[in-house]
C-alpha cells in the first residue's frame, strides 16, 4: 500500500457509502482523515469508528466549505489531499423531473465539486503540494440510465471541470484526477431493490458488484506522492461493465 503518513485528508461525504470507503482505505495508509458530511450524526459514528475526526459540512453552501478547509487548517496547518465525493442520485424521470430537482443535483454533485476545490487550492499552493480526487461515475460520462439524466450530466461535468482545472494547477504541485466507479454496494445502491442489484451485476462481467474499498484503493493511489505525474485523468473501476458489446460477451 502507498504510505500516506503525515498527511492530511479532508473526504466529503464520507459518512458513509464510497466516501466512508475512501476515509478507511486511507487511514489504514496512515493520513490523518478527516470525514466532512451533512449527516451529522453518521459522521461522527464513522468517524469514531475509523479512528478520524468529523466535521459538519454542507458542499452546496460555498461559506460552509471554506469554513471546513480552515477548520483542517486551524487543527493540523496542511491540506494534503481533497476528495471530492459528495453526490445525489435522486430518480427522477424526464416527464417528472422539476427544475427543483435538477437544481438540487447539480448544487451537491457538481457546484460542490467546484466549491470546495476552490476552498482547498490556496493552503495547497501555499506549499506546492496537493492531491485532489472527484468520485465522478460511468453513469454521465460513458453510460446512462433512466432517471439518472441530471445526475449524469452532472458528473460528465464533474470531469470538464476537472480537466480545466488540473491545467491551472499543474505548475503548482497539484494533481486532479477522478476515479469513475460503476456499480458499488453502498446504502444507495441497496435502496433500489434486489432486483436492480441482481441485474446491474448480471451486466458486469466480474458478475459481482464493487465495494466502497475498492474505490478507496484506486483514490488511494491517485493520493499518493507516487502519483505525481498523473493529472486530468479519469480512472473506471466497475469490474470491467462497460467493456462488453452485447449481452452476449458476458
Amino acid at each position: 500500500m502507498f504510505s500516506l503518513e503525515n498527511q492530511v485528508a479532508l473526504v466529503t461525504g464520507a459518512a458513509k457509502g464510497i466516501g466512508k470507503g475512501i476515509a478507511s482505505v486511507l487511514v489504514l495508509a496512515g493520513a490523518k482523515v478527516i470525514i466532512a458530511d451533512i449527516d451529522e450524526q453518521a459522521g461522527k459514528a464513522t468517524a469514531e469508528a475509523l479512528g478520524a475526526e468529523f466535521e459538519r459540512l454542507d458542499v452546496s453552501d460555498q461559506a460552509s466549505c471554506q469554513a471546513a478547509v480552515q477548520a483542517v487548517l486551524d487543527r493540523h496547518e496542511r491540506l494534503d489531499i481533497l476528495c471530492s465525493n459528495t453526490g445525489i442520485f435522486p430518480q427522477a424521470t424526464l416527464d417528472s423531473m422539476s427544475e427543483a430537482d435538477w437544481e438540487q443535483v447539480m448544487a451537491v454533485n457538481l457546484r460542490g465539486t467546484f466549491f470546495m476545490v476552490q476552498a482547498a487550492l490556496p493552503a495547497m499552493r501555499a506549499r506546492r503540494y496537493g492531491r485532489i480526487v472527484i468520485t465522478s461515475s460511468i453513469t454521465g460520462p460513458i453510460t446512462g440510465f433512466p432517471g439518472w439524466a441530471h445526475y449524469g450530466a452532472s458528473k460528465a461535468g464533474q470531469l470538464g471541470f476537472m480537466r480545466s482545472a488540473a491545467l491551472e494547477c499543474a505548475r503548482d504541485g497539484i494533481t486532479i484526477n477522478a476515479v469513475m466507479p460503476g456499480n458499488v454496494l453502498t446504502e444507495g445502491l441497496k435502496a433500489q431493490g434486489e432486483e436492480y442489484l441482481r441485474q446491474m451485476a448480471e451486466s458486469v462481467p466480474a458478475k459481482i458488484l464493487g465495494e466502497p474499498e475498492d474505490i478507496g484503493h484506486a483514490a488511494c493511489f491517485l493520493a499518493s506522492p507516487e502519483a505525481r505525474y498523473i493529472t486530468g485523468q479519469t480512472l473506471v473501476v466497475d469490474g470491467g461493465q462497460v467493456l462488453p458489446e452485447s449481452f452476449e460477451a458476458v
